[in-house]
């Protein structure tokens, strides 16, 4: 069993910090008030100690992706509320920006500790992706990130992929990249509630402790239960996921045995906030008022011995206090994704008891603004990784004529996959009558302006790696009309009836979907037409899908009863192919209009 661990041999301590006084931290959020003084003085001698009470600054981020460089277009912004009740969007991210924001907020804080939620890696843009996310964990350390929970993106490869990650060593069949062997992580990742399935045991560390001097602080790690529903089968095999507030209870009692007191919980899961902004004050009208979804119910029931909690998932921004099991108010943080946000939280530790004062915790998201100093060191890791993936992801592979967005609950780029999808397995197979696309798996939007050297309009390899980076493959089956009907309704009922999944749907399948109605009535079933023909219940349909899909991810069981399948090449070769056959310097793509589903509000 882990006992309390020191950071790795290999961790460069910080010696130094960047001179830029340290911004105040905005308190949005703050529980209360005021404590005394930090520190005491021996009026005869004038020598000083450590007082009861202790400020640790936690600074933490989540679903990074691998977005070591700005992401382009909507996934590089964030909304800033205005005092007069307007809002403004302020681009953000890039880890050169990251690194300095939290290097200048770290400055003049002896105690600080950096954490993340997870999904630090996987669905990463060619940067990263292409070489299996080395650059990013290269980037976390350099970061001088102190412990992170897995999520379910870190499962994209397998779990031995995810050991190699920690502890290092070459790609298994890519091998050393520019002939150095990787290092792994210099921080821990905790997955207590990640076990193998042949042992029962956790397959890393279920928690951390964060020591300086005389103050402790615990750390919990976690990724959503439901991860097996969103991974691909080969990713998790072997595994088993525990529910998440079981195994934080669990392990709070553990770390509390061991004289910890003080515990934070990681979580790989999230909830919706009733605002977009990023300073959305979500405990109005009332604490826990302003938020939604599963992290809602997860933070009611851990154990009121954990004193915070660092979500994740939802890429949504948030810092809300929701109550404990014992009605007490608790601090609950997400930083949206991509590294656009960090959040600082200031725990007081009071010595007397080794516990976090709850009533004085306050803590604010910040903007990864793009208006500071560059890092140079973060600078030069993108080069050197630039380098090499320059070759692959220069290409041009297709032309655009505008912005192609990802947005919404039918969005132009979704139908462009599903378009792409659908005239490549036409090339399979010339009896294929539609494609489904899950949203989740649409990463990023295609932008009109350069973002290199390439030219407005160009899309490049690395482009279209951003937009699907899964190595899925397109796959064929045969479904019934019927089962069809039973997929359309599978978005807003069964397991996606708390937070729909609308799928992207190919040219020629038509439906509405009723927002005014409730689970799968919500999908009119009269309405369903394919080329304008009303959906046949008794027929036999070809459908083109992702394997992930295919085989009943996100919550479509019913599509992993199709027959008579037939595997094709990955997903960003339809994509590369549709764009190619389909644009041209001279005649560029134009974006969808995302007009094949009929929403009532």
């Amino acid at each position: 069993m882990p006992a309390t661990t020191p950071p790795h041999d290999r961790r460069r301590r910080r010696t130094t910090r960047l001179l830029a006084a340290a911004a105040a931290l905005a308190t949005a959020g703050a529980l209360a008030a005021a404590l005394p003084s930090t520190a005491s003085a021996d009026e005869k001698t004038g020598k000083h100690w450590p007082g009861r009470y202790q400020d640790v600054q936690l600074l933490s981020f989540n679903d990074l992706h691998g977005n070591l460089e700005p992401p382009a277009g909507s996934s590089g912004r964030v909304t800033e509320l205005q005092p007069d009740g307007t809002t403004k969007t302020v681009d953000a991210g890039g880890v050169e920006y990251l690194a300095t924001h939290l290097r200048q907020a770290r400055a003049g804080n002896a105690y600080s500790i950096t954490a993340a939620g997870g999904d630090m890696v996987g669905a990463s843009p060619l940067l990263s992706g292409l070489f299996h996310d080395e650059p990013t964990i290269e980037a976390l350390n350099g970061l001088e990130l102190d412990v992170t929970s897995v999520g379910n993106h870190e499962f994209d490869e397998g779990a031995r992929e995810l050991a190699r990650l920690q502890r290092g060593g070459c790609h298994p069949t890519a091998g050393c990249y520019g002939g150095q062997e990787f290092e792994g992580a210099d921080f821990p990742y905790l997955a207590a509630n990640v076990l193998d399935e042949k042992t029962g045991k956790p397959i890393l560390k279920p928690y951390w402790v964060w020591k300086k001097k005389d103050v402790k602080v615990g750390f919990i790690g976690v990724t959503l239960e439901g991860t097996p529903d969103i991974v691909s089968a080969e990713g998790v095999k072997g595994l088993s996921f525990k529910d998440e507030v079981e195994t934080i209870n669990k392990y709070a009692k553990v770390l509390q045995r061991q004289g910890v007191k003080s515990i934070v919980a990681l979580i790989h899961e999230g909830g919706f906030p009733s605002g977009t902004a990023y300073n959305y004050d979500c405990d109005a009208p009332g604490a826990g008022d302003g938020i939604s979804g599963p992290i809602v119910d997860i933070a009611k029931n851990i154990t009121p011995q954990v004193d915070a909690l660092v979500t994740g998932h939802t890429h949504a921004p948030y810092v809300c206090t929701i109550d404990d099991p014992a009605g007490k108010p608790r601090m609950v943080t997400s930083a949206a994704s991509f590294g656009r946000l960090y959040t600082d939280t200031t725990l007081t530790y009071d010595r007397w008891t080794g516990d976090i004062v709850r009533t004085a915790v306050g803590s604010a998201n910040h903007v990864v603004t793009r208006d500071v100093p560059k890092a140079p060191d973060m600078t030069e890791l993108i080069g050197k990784w630039n380098t090499l993936a320059a070759p692959i992801g220069n290409r041009p592979i297709g032309w655009i004529s505008g912005d192609i967005g990802n947005t919404g609950t039918e969005s132009p780029l979704g139908d462009l996959v599903a378009d792409a999808q659908l005239a490549y397995g036409k090339e399979l197979d010339p009896e294929t009558d539609l494609a489904l696309m899950n949203p989740g798996g649409i990463r990023a939007p295609l932008t009109y302006a350069a973002k290199g050297a390439e030219g407005d309009g160009v899309v490049t390899y690395a482009e279209g790696f951003t937009v699907q980076p899964f190595a899925n493959t397109v796959n064929l089956q045969d479904i019934t009309g019927a089962q069809l009907i039973q997929v359309l309704k599978e978005q807003v009922s069964g397991a996606n009836t708390a937070a729909p999944k609308i799928l992207q749907v190919s040219s020629g399948l038509t439906y509405t979907l009723d927002l005014t109605k409730t689970g799968a009535d919500r999908v009119v079933t009269g309405s369903i037409r394919l080329n304008g023909a009303p959906v046949d219940p008794s027929a036999v349909y070809r459908v083109a899908s992702n394997s992930f899909l295919a085989g009943g991810g996100d919550g479509f069981p019913t599509l992993g009863q199709g027959t008579n399948d037939l595997v094709g090449a990955d997903d960003l070769t339809a994509l590369e192919k549709y764009l190619t056959a389909n644009s041209s310097a001279g005649s560029p793509l134009a974006p969808p209009k995302a007009d094949r589903i009929t929403i009532v509000k």
